[in-house]
This record gives C-alpha cells, sequence and structure tokens, in this order.
C-alpha cells in the first residue's frame, strides 16, 4: 500500500476516516474544555460544544471540498459532508435561526461554483428542511427508547432525496445512486451508535467528576474543589491586584441540634442550610459557589468583591437562614449563623494566611454570642 496503490476499499477506508474525524473532534472538545475549566473560565460546556462543533465542522466540510470545487467528481465526498451537518444538527443539535440559511447557503453555493445548476438549489432547500427535521426530532425524541429508529426514519429518507439531487446533477447511474445511498444510511447508523458510545462515557465521567468535587449530602463543592479554587483565585488576585474576599459560616449549636434530634435531623439542617445559602448566592451572582469545608462549616469565596460589598452578601445569606425553620419528624428547628468576612491583603503570603484570617473572624462571631458577623 502506497500513496500511489492503496489496497483497502474505499467503504472500509471511508468509515475509518469517519471515525478518525470525528475521535479528533471528541479529543480536542475535551482539551478545550478541560483547558477552559482550569483557568475557572465561566462557559458553560455546552456553549464550547456548540461553537466548537460548528467551527470544527466547517473546516472539515470546505477543505474537504476544495479539491473538488468545479470538477465532475466534486459529489464524491457528498457523504462526509452529510454526516459532518447531521452531527451538528442532531447530536450538538446546533439551532441555526431560519433567517441565516440563505446567506450560509449563498455562501457556500458561490464558493462551490453551483449557482447555475438548478439541482444545485433543489438539493439545497432539501438540506435546509433536513437540517430543521432533525433539530426536531432531536428536541423531541432524543429521550425515547427507540429514538435511534426516529433518526433514521428521517435520516434515510432525505438522505435519498439528497442524493437523488446528485444523481440528476452530475448524471450518475442508478447503481452509483443507490450505493452511494446505502453507504450514507450506514454511516448515519454508524455514527448514531458511536456518538452514543461517547455521550455515555462523557455522562459517566462528568458523574464521576461531580462526585470527587461535590459534597454528597449538600450538594454543595467539597474542600477539595475548595482548596483548589482558592489556590487559583488567591494566585489571580496576587498577579493581577484583582480583590477577593471570603465568607465563612458555622451553623450554630449544631451537636445540640444532632444530639437533642438526631443524625438524620442534623443532616436535614445541613442540606437547608446549604440550599438557603446557594440560592441567595445565586439571585446575588450565579457565579459565586457554596463550599461545605467542615462538618457545619461552609466557605464562600467572591472574585471581583471588596469587603463592602462581601459583607452585603453576607448579611443576605445571615438574613435568609435566619428565617429559615426545619421541619423534621415533627420537630421545627430554628437555625442561626454565626460568620466571618475577610478580604485578601497584599501582606497574604499564602492561601492559608486569608483562610486564617477568615476563620479567626468566625471564632469571634462564636465567642461573643453567635448569631452575628465579624468583618475584618
Amino acid at each position: 500500500m502506497t500513496w500511489s496503490q492503496w489496497q483497502v476499499p474505499p467503504f472500509i477506508s471511508s468509515i475509518f476516516f469517519i471515525l478518525g474525524v470525528f475521535t479528533l473532534y471528541w479529543v480536542t472538545f475535551s482539551w478545550l474544555d478541560m483547558w477552559v475549566h482550569r483557568r475557572h473560565i465561566d462557559i458553560a460546556d455546552d456553549v464550547i460544544n456548540a461553537w466548537y462543533g460548528v467551527i470544527y465542522v466547517l473546516v472539515f466540510i470546505f477543505c474537504m471540498q476544495i479539491p473538488v470545487i468545479g470538477k465532475p467528481i466534486s459529489w464524491e465526498f457528498m457523504n462526509f459532508q452529510l454526516i459532518a451537518i447531521i452531527f451538528c444538527a442532531y447530536f450538538l443539535n446546533i439551532h441555526v435561526s431560519l433567517y441565516l440559511f440563505p446567506p450560509i447557503v449563498l455562501v457556500y453555493m458561490v464558493f462551490n461554483e453551483s449557482l447555475r445548476y438548478w439541482e444545485s438549489w433543489g438539493y439545497a432547500v432539501t438540506l435546509v428542511v433536513f437540517f430543521m427535521a432533525m433539530n426536531w426530532i432531536r428536541v423531541r425524541y432524543h429521550d425515547q427508547r427507540r429514538a435511534w429508529m426516529i433518526y433514521m426514519a428521517v435520516g434515510a429518507p432525505f438522505g435519498g432525496v439528497l442524493w437523488l439531487w446528485m444523481k440528476f446533477k452530475f448524471a450518475l447511474s442508478w447503481t452509483t445512486f443507490q450505493q452511494e445511498w446505502l453507504y450514507l444510511i450506514i454511516f448515519e447508523l454508524l455514527l448514531y451508535a458511536y456518538v452514543n458510545m461517547l455521550t455515555h462515557d462523557g455522562e459517566l465521567k462528568s458523574h464521576l467528576e461531580r462526585l470527587a468535587s461535590h459534597d454528597t449530602l449538600t450538594h454543595a463543592r467539597n474542600f477539595s474543589s475548595y482548596t483548589d479554587t482558592v489556590k487559583f483565585l488567591f494566585k489571580q488576585s496576587t498577579r493581577t491586584g484583582e480583590p477577593l474576599s471570603m465568607i465563612m459560616f458555622d451553623i450554630d449549636h449544631f451537636k445540640h441540634v444532632n444530639d437533642t434530634y438526631g443524625h438524620s435531623a442534623g443532616d436535614a439542617v445541613l442540606r437547608e442550610v446549604a440550599e438557603t445559602a446557594q440560592e441567595v448566592l445565586t439571585h446575588k451572582d450565579s457565579k459565586l459557589k457554596l463550599y461545605r469545608t467542615g462538618g457545619e462549616e461552609f466557605n464562600i469565596l467572591l472574585p471581583g468583591y471588596d469587603l463592602d460589598q462581601t459583607s452585603r452578601i453576607a448579611t443576605a445569606v445571615f438574613e435568609a437562614v435566619k428565617q429559615l425553620t426545619v421541619h423534621t419528624r415533627g420537630q421545627a428547628i430554628q437555625v442561626t449563623l454565626s460568620l466571618g468576612v475577610s478580604a485578601m491583603l497584599t501582606a497574604d503570603k499564602t492561601p492559608m494566611d486569608f483562610y486564617n484570617r477568615v476563620d479567626q473572624n468566625l471564632y469571634h462571631s462564636k465567642k461573643h454570642g453567635r448569631k452575628q458577623i465579624t468583618v475584618g
């Protein structure tokens, strides 16, 4: 097997080519996603996936078409391009506004030198409808048990119509038409199976990552997550001079709750306090996260917040929890908090210096009667 002699049948090599293209996509997307998260950039995975997917597929389609523009064999890579479009429309679930289709189609037809062919216009309209149909069945049916059957029930007929346009345009034989259509159907099935396998693995990985970074009882982020985040934010604040503040709070008399009402009641208190605090944070700033760093101890990191702004957030959490009544096993338990608040100082050499000062403020609140906030 050399550059001039390729002994592998085209269909077999096409399968490996398609799988290779999408494997490269998942590998590069995973790297990009990891790069974004390591830098604590607030971009949702779905947004990264959608934008990167569009760019990747567009580059792929245009690069495949460049060598055959204006040639009688310009149809030969059509199945690869259709699979890429299905990947965007169904698996990435990328929605394109209707008014954007005409300019996109026009640009591609100019690029492909196909404006003067009526078959190309028919192909373009069919492709737009196909894209929208794939979007629709993805939203409506992808959670159903037989989603793959609906996917194929749409993909196979549309593939046939699209290849029919190419048969007319390039005067292909019926044998070639049937062969290419069959190949497309097989590619669609392989794509569905392959992406579902990768998606399942990705969901499992996400679940394991969440277990590793979140407290299973309260669903707040855990101490390990706090440690990683505070190191990054401390380093960033030291480098840029951006303010960084912290809130630390304890549930008052939590041992008494456990001793009096039982550990299940204590667990209920922890869950509801964490939920209430996170609701306040989400309302104030969706980027703020709650960390459970000890038994009944929680921390909140506030990058970009000065001491006055942080004090207002602390007061909001304090007041919200003060209004909380936890009902468990016929008992009504009132909850209050002791809080310590501080901002990072230039004298802080390590995150632990910062943490210790906040902890001292929390200790001051507890020592002087609890149910209060100490800022300093």
